[in-house]
Parts: structure tokens; sequence; C-alpha cells
């Protein structure tokens, strides 16, 4: 009996904890039962059920190690509602915390029973949390009070035996934002803080308001949210997500109301592709799980290819792929998991250029049987307490299983279908498993994994396929029979992306963003958002609005620029991918939408920082600052109250508006106190009160000191300094105020600097530097005069030291009017801007001097329609309504003169002449005058005293043409040239022997028309021909000629005849010269006649000079010096030929070199030095006269010389120290040295018998310090006899040496050297040295025919013809 007790017990036990942990039943057993059981498992050590129950209890524990989960409420708390003086008990029950309870009743004070109060009402929160994370559960409690008789209650209209809740009336507070946060654009992995400061009236310590914060209209983790304190709160998004992607919403929750503020955060990626997002588990089991995700936006980057999931078991880092080919929908079952352990799962996108990064990983998950629940029954021990355990583990029917019922698919998809059944009544301690089968011979499904819970997802199925299952029970013991099979299961076909969306709108909402609607579309298939996109009007780079998929069919585009044109378009996606783009927008320019104030103005918020400026015992000089949000509509107008300090009532000040914020209050009383408050006023109404200013004491201000400055202004805001600017003080003092001064402090600091300590500014604006990069600081201005600095303005708002871009300004001059403009183009502009430009910071007002402003747009224009000297300064302008955007530029007077000059020369342009007036001879005798512009448009104009006048746009070049250029045409000619505003004039004068010349050649041009238009004429005029065989001949060419034509020669003008008849039907026709000699000398022509005119060609002089053949000399460069030479056509034997050098005459030497051939003089300077620069000449004497020809070395050719000097002086060379023969002893070392030189550093190279020493063992070249040369020969044997070459080069060329080398055995009479001299060889460059020749200057263009004297009547030509010589000779 004992031993039965014992299984008893010991299996109920053992049932009991294995329920616990795993089924969340631990709520039925009392703490007190659980620890008088450890007791008795601790105590009864021998006992063998206590040692089984004590082993279960450590693998349980070790199991239960491997599921980290966080902690779970099995029963949360409930809401009541109790009368007043009601205890109330909170009961929850979390998963391995057995109960919590929070007892109102059981809260003691003082000793006393504490009882509910209305003032407990409210909402209660219990908190549950482990290592693994917390949850918690929140339930209300009211607590209402009974009305007693003859109470009055405002609920009387309700029946009497109703309890109403009382009657709670709170505090009112009113939250204004200061500094809000704006849209931000971020990518993936940035910090990204949103942050807010507010103004709470009445500030009380414990009536502080809660800050929410929402994300499009939900609650969110994953983010640092700091507290609410001293007036700010900050959200930070620590590692930004596209998930993080969305409208912020931060909300001031108080007990009278709430204040919100929105801005949109977006989340680009930098690469491609993007991540997926918003990972979901469905569908959890004790194998497998379905994981779903959203796809990226594929905008920027290639289409999706496919993804990747991956899971990770929690406590590890160990993530492992699930599939091993990229899948193309956004859904994918998972199987394989382990029952009981917990796993996070995360997705990657795959597209052409790569993996994209991780998704932001899942909640936790385990793997768990969700049948479970339902196989657990409860033991009656007696008393309360109950064990619960499983159906399977009470009995021990050694039976098969029943048959299970109501197979059905819960959920079908295209690969994969989820199946879902009962099981049979079953008692029995043996463990059941499943099989499916589905149709086509009843396959089984599940042959390698045993199924252990009703539900099994059947995966890789047909898309659109029809399928019968079937479901089989199974134990130890055997199979059951086979389930009812299923109504024919379809999975789903893959119906495709959605089709694109419909129409798209855009409509305008603020300065910066834009609203966009559009049409769903009308296949949505399984539609889960929506991506935007947008484009610049005229661009194609589309870049996305959203990086998350948006639900509803209207977004808001936040961040657009104000004043650019944009056009948008959308896509519809799915799990399978992107719809195909919709048809773009309408184009829409960003600004804000017209009637903004018209449906959202609203009241101004409250004026603040009241200031006293001055006070003369009966009236007060008040100033304030404007409203903060002014509600849609400017502030025009502002009402004050007034009150003596102590008293309650308020008093109205002024009827009638105030438009300025300055206003003297009159009619005080001397010596009271005051306090005031202020009123903005918009047409959307009166806005709130600001706060009740300080006392003021009504005392006359008598100190000699100026009153405080005001009305402070910010601009020009860059990182490390800020312009501040201010109104001068009411009250001056007693003298003149003389300068102020200007302090600055950190925001939340009382240690305040001055920035102009050392000189007080005369003017009312003043830069201050030295700030630090992203600081906020405030400022105040302190006025002076003789007496001293006066009391200090107000502090100013916080200013952050932090530039706005594109805040530059230009300063040009126009290109087509000459005026000076100042551009200024704002970064920032809403539709109430308004450009504020000043000089010296005073607001320019005075327009009398043509000074315009002009703004189109986001641009806006200072023009100087008439600049002058006056216009120095400092120019600034200021854009209303932003940011604090402003720029300015100070014009100093050295710019201002360089602009004037270049305005006047754009206001009185000059044309450009490439050439000035000139003229050209045409055909008939007529002259053409011609000039060259620039550049000339084809709106040109000009005057000139002539005819047929006209111009040429395309080469800028002006004609006109006289057609009768005769005696009475001398005197000045002027060409006016006008185009557009540019003007130019050019003259030419021709009188005296210039217009004689001129007059000359165009009778000349007309007598040549005359002649070869109308009769027969030369086309070519005499001219001698020399023959190969030395033959000489007189030829030309005649043109227009017919049978009558004649042709005549004539010499000394005695007519010649020709051996033969002349042939003129060719046109060339030829006079040949038998027996060259002296007696041929003489004039010769030719005529051509016929009825129709007569031709004839000039005087041909033909006479014999020899020594007239020479030409000029000429320099050649060879491997050894320089090389002058004079060609000539014949040389004769009474010809004589002398070279000299600054008149000096050489002769043959080592040093210059004399000879030729018979045609070519030469002369050869042989390594050239200083002392040869110089002139050199050549004369040639014949029978007759002397010829010269002369060539200057340092003139013209100094540059050729200096090179050539140079090049010879830096080309390798051998110094000395070779000997021409040694004699030397076998097996002695022999070293052959030498000094060389040469610039470049010269190459040396030894040769043995015309063959290249190379360096080896025995052979030992070497060349120190570029100076020293030297070949040492090891142990010398007769094999080493022979001539040994050095050369010595570098690109200039170079020289080589010989050395013979004899060798001689020891014992043997040393042989007698004979040395002969062996004379340097110059070896010439590798390549031809470049001769610098002299600068050619190339002429100016000229026109085709121009101004020459006219030809004449005899050509004096010398022939020059080697070739016949022999004729001379004999």
């Amino acid at each position: 009996m004992l031993l039965e007790l014992y299984d008893y017990i010991y299996s109920a036990i053992i049932t009991m904890m294995d329920a616990l942990p795993d089924h969340g039943s631990t709520g039925r057993l009392s703490l007190a039962w659980l620890s008088s059981l450890k007791w008795v498992l601790k105590k009864n050590v021998k006992c063998p059920f206590c040692l089984q129950v004590r082993k279960k209890m450590v693998e349980k524990y070790v199991r239960e190690e491997s599921m980290i989960r966080g902690p779970k409420f099995l029963t949360t708390l409930r809401s009541h509602t109790v009368w007043e003086h009601t205890p109330v008990n909170l009961y929850c029950t979390v998963e391995d915390v057995f109960v919590c309870s929070c007892t109102l009743s059981t809260m003691y004070s003082s000793g006393i029973p504490y009882r509910c109060e209305t003032d407990d009402t409210a909402q209660y929160t219990a908190v549950a949390s482990n290592i693994h994370g917390q949850v918690s559960t929140q339930a209300s409690v009211i607590v209402k009070r009974f009305r007693e008789e003859g109470h009055l209650s405002s609920y009387t209209w309700l029946p009497y035996t109703i309890p109403m809740l009382p009657e709670i009336k709170y505090t009112k507070i009113n939250i204004t934002f200061l500094e809000t946060f704006g849209s931000v654009f971020g990518t993936e992995g940035d910090t990204v803080t949103l942050a807010a400061t507010m103004n709470i009236s009445p500030n009380l310590a414990n009536l502080q308001p809660e800050a929410q914060w929402f994300r499009d209209g939900n609650t969110f983790s994953l983010a640092i949210i700091t507290a609410f304190n001293n007036s700010e709160t900050k959200l930070t998004l620590p590692h930004l997500n596209k998930d993080d992607e969305g409208v912020y919403t931060l909300r001031m929750v108080t007990k009278g109301g709430d204040a919100a503020h929105s801005a949109f955060v977006s989340c680009a990626v930098p690469g491609s592709p993007g991540a997926p997002m918003d990972i979901k588990i469905h569908d959890a089991n004790r194998d497998y799980v379905i994981v779903s995700w959203k796809p990226p936006n594929t905008t920027t980057e290639g289409p999706i290819i496919g993804y990747f999931v991956d899971r990770c078991e929690t406590g590890t880092e160990n993530w492992v792929q699930c599939n091993d080919s990229p899948i193309k929908i956004c859904k994918y079952p998972v199987p394989g998991l382990f029952e009981g352990h917990s796993y996070y799962f995360r997705v990657r996108a795959i597209n052409s250029k790569g993996i994209s990064k991780p998704s932001r990983m899942s909640d936790p998950i385990a793997a768990l049987d969700p049948t479970e629940f339902e196989r657990l029954h409860a033991i009656k021990l007696g008393g309360k307490l109950d064990v619960v355990t499983y159906y399977d583990d009470v009995e021990d029917e050694k039976k098969v299983p029943g048959t299970p019922s109501k197979l059905h698919a819960p959920e079908t998809d295209r690969t994969y279908v989820v199946l879902s059944w009962k099981p049979a009544p079953y008692h029995g301690r043996a463990p059941v498993w499943y099989y499916i089968e589905k149709t086509g011979a009843w396959q089984r499904v599940n042959t390698q994994v045993p199924v252990r819970s009703p539900r099994y997802a059947v995966f890789d199925l047909a898309e659109g396929k029809q399928y019968l299952f079937r479901v089989l029970a199974a134990n130890m013991y055997g199979s059951s029979e086979a389930s009812e099979p299923t109504e024919p299961i379809q999975t789903q076909e893959l119906r495709g992306v959605p089709s694109a969306p419909g129409q798209v709108v855009a409509t305008r909402q603020t300065d910066t963003s834009l609203v966009i609607q559009w049409a769903e579309p009308k296949e949505p298939n399984n539609l889960i958002g929506y991506y935007i996109d947008v484009c610049v009007k005229g661009s194609k780079d589309w870049d996305s609005a959203n990086h998350k998929p948006h639900k509803s069919n209207k977004f808001v585009v936040q961040g657009l620029t104000t004043g650019e044109t944009y056009v948008f378009r959308v896509q519809a996606i799915n799990e399978l991918g992107l719809s195909d783009e919709s048809q773009e927008s309408s184009p829409l320019s960003v600004k804000a939408a017209l009637n903004t104030f018209k449906l959202f103005a609203a009241i101004p918020s409250a004026p603040y920082d009241i200031a006293l400026l001055a006070c003369d015992g009966e009236s007060m000089v008040l100033n304030w600052k404007r409203p903060v949000h002014s509600g849609g509509s400017p502030v025009a107008e502002y009402y004050i109250n007034k009150r003596r300090h102590g008293e309650h009532t308020w008093r109205e000040v002024n009827i009638p508006p105030i438009k300025e914020r300055l206003f003297k209050v009159e009619h005080l009383s001397a010596g009271a106190v005051y306090e005031f408050m202020v009123y903005g006023g918009s047409l959307a109404g009166l806005g709130a009160p600001s706060a009740p200013s300080k006392a003021f004491h009504c005392d006359a201000w008598t100190m000699p000191e100026p009153g405080p400055a005001y009305d402070m202004t910010f601009c020009e805001i860059r990182d490390d300094s800020v312009v501040v600017e201010w109104k001068a003080p009411i009250y001056t003092g007693a003298s003149p105020i003389t300068g102020y001064f200007v302090d600055f402090a950190k925001k939340g600091s009382d240690e305040w600097h001055c920035s102009n300590e050392s000189h007080a500014v005369s003017h009312r604006y003043h830069k201050v530097t030295g700030l630090e990069a992203g600081v906020s600081y405030v400022f105040r201005v302190r006025a002076a005069n003789s007496e001293g600095a006066g009391k200090p303005s107000l502090a100013s708002n916080p200013v952050v030291a932090k530039a706005v871009e594109g805040t530059e300004m230009t300063c040009t001059v126009d290109k087509e009017s000459g005026d000076i403009i100042l551009s200024f183009e704002s970064c920032q502009i809403t539709e109430s801007s308004h450009f504020v430009w000043k000089k010296f910071y005073k607001e320019i007002t005075d327009f009398s001097k043509e000074i315009v402003i002009k703004t189109e747009g986001s641009t806006s224009k200072l023009i100087f329609k008439h600049p002058d000297q006056g216009d120095v300064g400092c120019f600034s302008v200021s854009v209303t309504n932003t940011d604090g955007v402003s720029a300015s530029h100070e014009i100093h007077a050295e710019e201002l003169e360089k602009m004037l000059a270049k305005s006047y020369g754009i206001r009185h342009p000059v044309i450009p002449l490439k050439t000035q007036l000139a003229y050209k001879i045409l055909e008939r005798g007529r002259m053409c005058f011609w000039l060259q512009a620039e550049h000339i448009s084809s709106a040109v104009t000009y005057k000139f005293f002539a005819n047929n006048k006209d111009h040429n746009v395309g080469t800028g070049i002006i004609e006109f043409v006289l057609d009768h250029f005769t005696e009475d045409s001398e005197g000045t000619f002027t060409v006016q040239i006008e185009d557009g505003k540019a003007r130019g004039q050019s003259s030419l004068v021709l009188i005296g022997d210039d217009f004689k010349a001129a007059l000359a050649d165009a009778e000349h041009q007309r007598s040549e028309y005359i002649r070869v238009k109308e009769g027969p004429h030369f086309s070519e005029f005499l001219s001698v021909h020399v023959g190969d065989d030395c033959s000489v001949a007189l030829i030309c060419k005649v043109d227009n000629l017919k049978k009558e034509t004649a042709l005549h020669w004539f010499k000394d003008d005695v007519e010649i005849t020709p051996e033969g008849p002349a042939n003129l039907a060719s046109g060339a026709c030829k006079l040949p010269i038998s027996l060259f000699s002296k007696a041929s000398t003489g004039i010769y022509k030719a005529t051509i006649s016929d009825d129709r005119g007569k031709d004839q060609t000039h005087g041909f002089y033909f006479f014999l000079s020899p020594g007239s053949s020479a030409a000029e000399l000429a320099i050649h460069c060879t491997a050894t010096g320089i090389q002058l030479h004079c060609h000539m056509k014949y040389y004769t034997e009474e010809m004589k030929i002398h070279w000299l050098h600054a008149e000096s005459k050489l002769s043959h030497s080592e040093k210059v070199h004399i000879g030729g051939t018979p045609a070519m003089a030469i002369m050869e300077i042989l390594e050239p030095t200083e002392k040869d620069k110089g002139l050199y000449h050549i004369q040639i004497i014949d029978t007759e006269n002397t010829y010269s020809r002369t060539i200057d070395l340092s003139g013209d050719g100094k540059q050729f010389c200096d090179y050539m000097i140079s090049t010879f002086l830096d080309r390798g060379k051998v110094l000395g120290g070779l000997p021409d023969v040694v004699t030397i002893m076998e097996k002695k070392t022999l070293s052959l040295t030498c000094t060389v030189c040469g610039d470049p550093k010269p190459q040396v190279t030894w040769f043995k018998n015309g063959a290249e020493v190379y360096p080896d063992d025995q052979y030992l070249v070497s060349l120190e310090s570029g100076k020293f040369a030297s070949l040492t020969i090891k142990g010398v044997t007769l094999e080493n006899s022979g001539r040994y070459t050095m050369t010595v080069q570098n690109k200039y060329g170079g020289e080589s040496v010989d050395i013979v080398v004899s060798i001689y055995k020891h014992g043997d009479t040393i042989p007698q050297a004979k040395p002969t001299v062996t004379p340097k060889s110059i070896i010439p460059p590798k390549r031809p040295i470049e001769i610098p020749g002299p600068k050619v200057v190339t002429p100016s263009p000229a026109p085709a025919h121009v101004s020459s004297p006219s030809l004449p009547q005899i050509n004096h030509v010398t022939l020059l013809a080697a070739a016949c010589l022999p004729l001379l000779l004999c």
C-alpha cells in the first residue's frame, strides 16, 4: 500500500510540475503548499519518489532555460466602479509569479484604515518585468458619491437614486510651443533627436503636463524619450530605420486640455537595395512559423529579385539563413524549429546590385503547441488544492487512438496549406502523433517528421491546384482509421502585383509641402500600401517621398523647396512587389495655400516681455515683444490693460487699437506702482493676454545715463557671428547718446561678455563675432553718453549660431544695361514674406536716385540705375517670416571704381576694329574702301559719303566701293559705324603722293581690264627656262587668241625671227637662245596683236653676274662644331673666295676648316667657344665685281651660337689621365683611370677590340661621382692584350679614346712601347640637336589686294645656271 501511495503522489507531483511552467496554471496552487512541498522534497532525501521528483525538477529547469521569454499576464487587472468609502481589491496573475494584488482598503495613514475617496478615481497600472522584457496591465477605478438629503447638485434633473460623479474643475494651463522640431530627412543608421521647448502659463510645480509621443497616431517603442523637464522634452531615435518613418506627434497633456505638434520623419537608404520592414510572425506552432514583411521602395534602385529569411535563437547571436534560394513573395513558412525554443527573425532583400542590410528583427516567438491547453484537466487533492495535468498522463489504456475529425484548412496560400483537425478523445500515456495524406494514391506528406499537434502546414504545393487531405492518429500500439477527406482545397493562384493607381492630384498646403491624393488601383490584389515618388519638373531624377508603405490614398510630401515646381507619381505594392507607376500629376509649384488663413487661421499667442523705456512721473513708455505665433494672420493691433500693484481689477488703457509695439501710457499717478498686460489682435480675433509685467514705479527718471534700447532684431546669423540691430532709447539722459555696447551670454548663463568693450559703436547695429557654432545665445544692448553706460535692454530671445544655407549676396554689373545689381536668392520664403533692403542697416526708403528694388519669386535685386561714388557702403537684405534668412555685401571704393568703369564701358560701348579703314583696287579701276570690326550684328548701320555701301555680319567686314576714282577724289575718307548702343569711327587720308600712287594703281587696273577682256593678251609674262641639257629659253603664255593673232619677239627693240613658227594654239610661247654666252645680254620683249588690239610684255633684261649667284650664308651643326656654307649656282676659275671674322681674314687651321664643292663654299669652326661669336663674311670676287654675304653670330644668330657653345661644352669629354700604350707583366693587376665630364653626366663604356667589356670576376668597371672612370683587370694574361677603347657620351655627343695594352711573361724582355698619336674621336649626338630658331611674327590679316607702287617697266633678272658652265668655258 505504501508503495502504491508513493507512486500515486509521485505521479501527481510530476504531472503538476510538468504543467506549471508550460501552461501558466501556477495560480491554482497556493504559495504555502508549494513551499511545503519543496520542504518535504529537501528533507526526505532517501525517499524514492522524492529523489525522482527532484530529478524531474532539474530536467524541467534545464528545459525551461532554453525557452527565453519575457513575463506574461495570465489574469489582467479588472476595472471597478464603487461607492465612496468602499475598499477596492485589484488582482492580476503573472506567469511564474503567482498572484499580485493591490488592495486600496489595506493602505493606512497614521494608523487609521483608509477608505476610497472620489480623489482615488484614476487609472492603475501593474508592471511585471524580468531580464527579457516587461509587460503591463491597466484598470480604471471610479469612485462615486451618493447625493445626500438637502445637498444641492448640479445634476438635479437626473433621478435621485442614481449616483453621480463629482463635478471636477481643473486649472486651465496654457501651453505655447516656443521651439519645435521640423521635418527630418535622415538616412538609415542615423541618430535623430526631436526636441521642443514651450512656455507654460501658469507654471505650477504640482501640475506639470505629461509629454506623450505618437507615430502615425500610435504609441511605439525602440526610442529614448527624455522626460518633460524645464519646459523641454526630447525624443531620440538612436538607430534610424525605415520602420521609424512616419508623422511624429508630441502631445502635451494636462487635466484641462492638451497642445500638440507634428512633423514628418523620413528615412532614406544609402546604397541599394533598401531593407524590408514590418516583420510579422503568423501561425506559430511547435515546429514552424510563418514570417511576413513589407517590401522596400525601389524608385532609386533596381527591382527586387527576392528575399532571404534569417532566424536566430534567443540568447545567441548565431543567425541562420532559412531559405537556400531567394523567394519572390513577402511571406515564407519557416519549418524545422525546436519545440519550446524562442526565435528572432529578420529578412534581407536582393537586387542586381547586391544584398540589403537586414531588416529590424521581429519580436521573439516561442515554438509551442497552440492546442496543448485543450489536453489539460484538474485533479482534486482535497480542500481547495488542485493539480493540473494532461489526460495522457492519468491512465494508460494501451490502445490505438481514435480517428480525428473535422479536418479543414483555415489558411491557404500559393504553395502551402495549413490543416487543422479535432483529435479523438484519448486517455493513455503513450504519445500520439499524426500522419497527413494527400490525393494522388493518398501519398503520405510527413514521412520523416511526426506531427504531435492537431495542426500542420503542408508545403511545396502547386499554384492553383485542388487537393484532398486526410489525417490518421497513431501511437506505439498502432494507427487509427483515416479521417474523412476534406472538401477540395485549392491553392491560391498568383494574381500578380496590383494594377497602377489612378489619377494623381497635387494640392498646396504649406511653403514646403504638398498634399498628394490618388485613386485606388482597380485590382488591389491584397494591397499593402503605396510608395510616392517626386521629381522636379523638367528633370528625370525621381526620388522617394516615403520609404515605408503608406496605407491611405492621401499623403503629405514634406521638405520641398519653396517656389520649385514638382510632379508626382504613385506605385501600389503587395507581397509580390510593386505595380506600374501611375500617370504623372500635373506640375505644381510649392507655396503656401491661398486659403490657409481663411480655413485654418487661429488667434495669436500672447505677447511677452513688457519693458519700461521711460517715465516722467505722469506717463510711462512701454514696449513689448510680438506673439511667437500669429495664428496664420498678421498681428496688426494691440490692446493694453493696467492695474495698480496689489489690485485685482484690470482697466483698459486704449480703446482704439495700437498699431506699433510702442505706447505712452498717460494720466498716471506719480509715485504709484503699476502692472500692465497686453493683448494681440488679428483678423482671427483677440489673442491670449500676456503675463502681467513687472511692477513699474511711476517715478520720473532723472539719472544722467540713457535708458534701455529696445526692439533687438538679428540678421546674418552664421556659425561664428551674428549681426544685432536695435532702436535708440526713448530716454537719452543728461547728454546725447554717443555709442552703444552689446553684451552676449550663453542661454541659461548669467555670465555676460561685452563684444565691443574697447569702443562703443556709434551706429545702431553691431556684428558680434567669436561665437561657437550650434550654441544658443542671448543678447542685450547698453546705450552710453558722456555720463556713462545706462540700463541694459531686456535680454533677447535665444539665437542659435548656425548658418542658414544659401545666404550669399552677389554684386554684378549688368552686361546689357550697365546697371550695378545686388542680387539675393532666398532659400526660404512664404506667401507673406517680403524682402527688406537696408544701407548701413537702415531701411532704404529714398528712391530719388533711381534705386529700384525688383523681386521675382524667391529672388530680389537692388538695382542702381545711375551709380556714382556715393554708393559706397554696406548693403543688407532680410526676408521676413523665415528662419532669419539674411545677407549683406559691402561695396568698397576700389570695387565701386572698377564697376563704374565697367558700367561706363557698357553704357558707352566702342566697336573694336581689327583693321582700320583701308582700300584695295578692283577690276576696271574701281576703289573699294573696307575695314573689319571685332563683332557686329545684323542691325549695324554706318555712314559714308559714297554709294554701294555693304556689310558682312559673319566676318565683321564693312566694304563700300567708288566706281569712279579720279583726280577729284583726293581728300579724307571717313566711316561712322553704329551697332545698337556701340559706336565706332575710322578715317583714311589720301592726299599727295599716297593719292597719286592709288590713282596710278586704279588707272593700271582699268587698262588691264580693257586689255584682258577685249583683245589678245599675255596671261604670263616673260621668264627664263634652263633645260636639263643646259639649253636656255624665254617663255610666256598668251590668251584670248584667234587665227589672225600674230606673235613677235624683240631684243633691244630689234625684232628677232625664231628658227621655227610659233605654235599659239597651246597658249605657250618659247624663244630658244642658242649658244648662250655674254653676247646674249640685252632687253627682250614680245608682242601679240590682231584686229581687236595689241598687248606686249615688259622688257626682260638678260645679263650674267657669276658672283651674284651666291645665296645667303646658312648655319649647319656638325658633330665637331658649327658649319657656315654658301650655295652658288655655278663657279668659275676667275672667282676667288675669302672668309672673314670681325674684319679679320680666316685661313685653314686646326680650329677652322675651309673647303667646299663647285656649288658650295664651306667654313667650319671646330668646338666653338665664346670667342667665336661675332660677324662673319664671305667675299666672292669675279673678274668685274666683289660680292659679300654676311651672318651675325652675335645678333640674330646669337641664340643659336649660345646653344651650340653650351652644347659642345656640355657634351661628354675625356679630360685626360689615360696613356696611349700600356705594357704590363702577366698576372699583375691593370688599372686604367681617367677624368671625364659632361652635363648631363655622361655614360662611360669600355671596349676591347671593338667588343664591349662587361663587368665580371676579372673586369671591374666603375664611375665615381660622375667624374672618375676606371677599368680594372685582375690577373692579366696574354689574352688580355689588345686595343681598349673608352667612350664618354651624353645626349649632346661625346668622345672616344684608344689605349693599346701589351702583356709580357715573367722573365721576358720588356717590349719597347712605341706610342702613336691617336686623336680623340668625336661622337655625334644620338638624336638631332634641336636648333632654336628666332620667333616668327605672324602678320595681321590683310585684304586680298592692297595698295602697292606701280610696277617697273623693266625687270632685272639674274640667270644662274651652273649647268651652262661648259658653254661659258667654250
